[in-house]
């Protein structure tokens, strides 16, 4: 649950901080590196996220798997969509 939870609110930040680099402010191009690939690819766990799926399905509870693919899917879509949503704001 803790990896779904980093996972969703880093897409939100993905989503805010997109929007307000491209769409409100105009930094410095590495800023947008720096803290898109740089800070929030260090604070989302996707290679965490894989492993718990791969212990949820070999540990015999491959729907636990399947819900945490699709859960993290759908909720980080909608967890960007709404930071830019917020950003735009």
């Amino acid at each position: 649950m803790g990896t779904f939870v980093v996972n969703v609110t880093g897409s939100l930040l993905v989503g805010i901080l997109m929007t307000l680099l491209t769409e409100r402010l105009t930094p410095h191009p590495n800023w947008r590196l720096f803290l898109i690939v740089g800070v929030l690819g260090g604070y989302t766990t996707f290679s965490s996220f894989e492993y718990e799926t791969f212990q949820a399905v070999r540990g015999g509870a491959p729907w636990i798997g399947l819900a945490n693919i699709a859960g993290s899917v759908v909720f980080g879509y909608l967890a960007v969509c709404l930071g830019v949503w917020i950003g735009r704001r």
